[in-house]
Order: structure tokens, then sequence, then C-alpha cells
């Protein structure tokens, strides 16, 4: 996708949410929910056109079993693979 496109496309998100909070009337509440979630699916969005959620498809999350006489588990993140360039840490 070209950076041409994406700042066409950033321009009409960012009039069609002008349009709606400008001409639709509804409460405050719900437009300053409306704007966070459109803000969050615009960030998700230009995160995968530049590439970097393909690197987080790669980290699994498993749960490390205690020791004996523990009580509690933790969480462990290990990548499955190293990204490009990137050496593996065991």
């Amino acid at each position: 996708m070209s950076l041409v496109s994406i700042i066409i496309a950033l321009i009409v998100a960012g009039v069609l949410l002008w349009l709606v909070n400008t001409y639709i009337p509804m409460d405050g509440k719900i437009k300053k929910i409306l704007n966070i979630v459109v803000v969050v699916v615009v960030v998700i969005w230009l995160l995968g056109v530049f590439g970097v959620l393909d690197h987080l498809r790669n980290v699994r999350a498993s749960l490390q079993m205690p020791f004996p006489g523990t009580a509690t588990c933790s969480l462990v993140f290990r990548p499955v693979a190293a990204p490009l360039g990137v050496p593996m840490l065991t």
C-alpha cells in the first residue's frame, strides 16, 4: 500500500468521524467512546499496514508450571522464531 493511499484513507476516516461528531446529535459520552474506538481501530490498521503486527504473530504465551511448594504460576513469553537479523535468546 502506498503512502499516498494511506494518507487518503486517514483523511477519509477523519472527515467521516468529523461529520458524525458534527451532524449526528448524541450524548458526549457516546461521542467520546466512538472517537476512542475509531482511533484504536485506525492505530491497529496502521500497525498492520506497516508490518508491526506480523512480528507479534511469532510470540506465544504459555503458563509455566510452578515448582513444588509455590502457589503461583507465571506467564512466560517465548518467540517461536526470531525476526530477521535478531538472534534467538534462550
